[in-house]
């Protein structure tokens, strides 16, 4: 099957959301399903009479849902299958540790307001430079095990003011009627670096990177987390059934 790639200008749709959904039809043909690169942001600015930024825009979209993959100087692919939990399988960092008996308080709380990164920025479909909130949290009991950094969307409301020692989605939902309903995950391996002061271990140990794209039952984006986790008090398992 060829796909036709084209936008409506006279369309009311933004172009970039237009783009979007061109991409995803894209990225589900066999021949980028098997490893073929996509057409470069120039190809496709060039094609559609659209700018780079419009093209890029989309793009980062895809990306931060784990959607394509990119290599500087090579191209961009159709990336592997995310994990995608639902809400029946995934809570709140206090509500998962609660319910396996694992004790560990906050060590750490710090709330501030930010200017939203563009990666966020896109994530959310806000404007770039919005200031919007930003919790850390440094968790564990006698040691550090994970410190988080979560962005909110600024449709929710919340004022920096909430007791943080709640667990987080616990706020959302009482407090401010929002609902987490799907995390899309990415995962990888990293080293401590800048982070090792705050999690009290070496710059070269290793560690957990988790980052999750939060969304209400509207897909609607929520929350934007990323979790740097020890390595030796950490392991994440997945369980797969055929």
């Amino acid at each position: 099957m060829k796909l036709e790639l084209k936008v409506d200008h006279q369309n009311p749709i933004p172009l970039h959301l237009q783009v979007e959904q061109l991409l995803r039809e894209l990225i589900e043909l066999p021949e980028f399903k098997n490893g073929a690169f996509l057409p470069r942001e120039v190809e496709l600015a060039k094609k559609l009479g659209v700018s780079r930024n419009t093209i890029r825009q989309a793009a980062n979209k895809l990306h931060n849902e784990g959607l394509i993959v990119r290599k500087k100087g090579v191209g961009t692919k159709v990336a592997g299958k995310n994990i995608t939990t639902n809400l029946s399988e995934w809570h709140s960092f206090t509500q998962e540790m609660s319910s396996k008996g694992i004790p560990f308080k906050n060590l750490k709380i710090n709330v501030e307001w930010v200017k939203v990164k563009e990666a966020i920025a896109t994530f959310f479909d806000i404007k770039p430079d919005t200031k919007i909130l930003k919790l850390s949290r440094l968790k564990g009991d006698a040691e550090p095990l994970v410190y988080f950094e979560s962005y909110f969307h600024p449709r929710i409301g919340l004022t920096g003011e909430e007791d943080f020692q709640r667990s987080l989605y616990d706020i959302l939902e009482k407090d401010y009627h929002t609902i987490p309903s799907v995390s899309r995950e990415k995962i990888k391996a990293g080293t401590a670096g800048n982070f090792s002061g705050i999690l009290q271990i070496d710059k070269t140990e290793p560690i957990l990177i988790r980052e999750r794209f939060v969304s209400d039952p509207g897909d609607r984006p929520i929350e934007y987390n990323i979790g740097y986790y020890r390595n030796d008090k950490f392991t994440y398992s997945i369980e797969i059934k055929r």
